[in-house]
């Protein structure tokens, strides 16, 4: 099998497609639920351009909405997390409900016809499981299926006891995909992740591919502070286990060739006195995170400057690339290898 041709890396027009038939079209990880538990706690966010939120009604139940007011298109709130006893679009003060619903329009006068009950909030779906909260715009299957293969194999690990203590944001300039194929292997390691390749037995790394999911394990050595498992799930998620606790990691795409990494670290222990641990943690994730984005920004601007022909890739090592590369051949409605 051949890599993705560069243009699929490039073009907008694909980009616009991706954002449709991917991100817009499956589930994608929000967060915690433990940051939803009151009435009125919402996170917001944006999923490939579109800004969508969660929030608790005072009813209890959870919902989730595009971030979009009814009346010129304004965003409702701003991303992030955060607690409101109402919903007030910071524009022209229209006012929606914890359950959506239109509730006052100042200052709007009499218009003929209208009726506030027709201008509710635009609903999205939103699911919870294993203590993280998903959403989707319009999934074209319930989260269930598509989690597949992520069920049974997190099944063991104790991932809803763990608590979010941090969140890191990374931006770097290269296609989402470009970042994508470079998590699903682990090919690269010796060349880019120098102690990381120290700290594993490299001979013994084993990429498989299973349904939505695919999975990299090492036997680790001394000084890895990760278990050895990490995990990549359709269409854009991650999740890596360490010694009390895991990060789990949102791909999500700015532009054809703008990339966020939205990342949350997890732990068993909260203390102030485990606090210099989890620290030093996080700090050694971000920093093997950081060491992939030069190579990710250099290989993007030669797909862009014509300079690439696809490549063959690696029966050994790169069966996640193929999977996921023929899953977003799918997805646009090409012929998959």
């Amino acid at each position: 099998m051949r890599n993705l041709d560069p243009d699929l890396y490039t073009d907008p027009a694909t980009y616009a497609r991706e954002c449709e038939e991917i991100f817009w079209s499956h589930w994608q990880m929000l967060g915690p639920a433990a940051r939803l538990d009151a009435p009125g706690a919402y996170l917001a966010t944006e999923m490939a351009g579109a800004k969508v939120f969660a929030i608790r009604g005072g009813d209890g139940v959870l919902r989730a909405f595009r971030n979009v007011c009814r009346h010129r298109g304004a965003r409702l709130l701003d991303e992030g997390e955060g607690e409101c006893a109402m919903i007030r679009c910071p524009y022209h003060n229209w006012v929606y409900g914890l359950d959506g619903s239109l509730l006052r329009t100042p200052w709007f006068g009499k218009e003929p016809g209208f009726d506030m009950t027709d201008w509710p909030l635009t609903p999205i779906s939103v699911e919870t499981w294993r203590g993280l909260v998903f959403v989707a715009i319009n999934p074209i299957e319930p989260l269930a299926a598509q989690l597949g293969a992520t069920i049974p194999q997190l099944a063991g690990e104790p991932i809803e006891t763990f608590h979010m203590v941090a969140e890191r944001r990374l931006v770097f300039d290269a296609n989402w995909k470009t970042y994508t194929d470079n998590f699903v292997e682990g090919y690269h390691i010796p060349g880019i992740h120098p102690a990381f390749f120290q700290a594993i037995d490299f001979e013994h790394f084993e990429t498989t591919a299973h349904d939505n999911l695919v999975r990299m394990t090492a036997p680790p050595r001394e000084g890895l502070f990760y278990r050895g498992k990490w995990l990549w799930m359709w269409p854009n998620w991650t999740l890596s286990l360490f010694d009390g606790g895991m990060n789990a990691s949102r791909i999500n795409p700015l532009g054809p060739d703008r990339t966020e990494l939205i990342y949350h670290f997890y732990f068993a222990d909260t203390s102030e006195a485990a606090r210099p641990a989890r620290e030093d943690t996080i700090a050694r994730n971000i920093a093997v995170l950081e060491e992939d984005f030069e190579i990710c920004v250099e290989t993007q601007k030669n797909y862009a400057s014509g300079g690439y022909a696809p490549g063959p890739l690696s029966p050994r090592h790169e069966q996640g690339v193929a999977w996921f590369q023929n899953r977003v051949r799918a997805a646009l409605g090409g012929a998959t290898d």
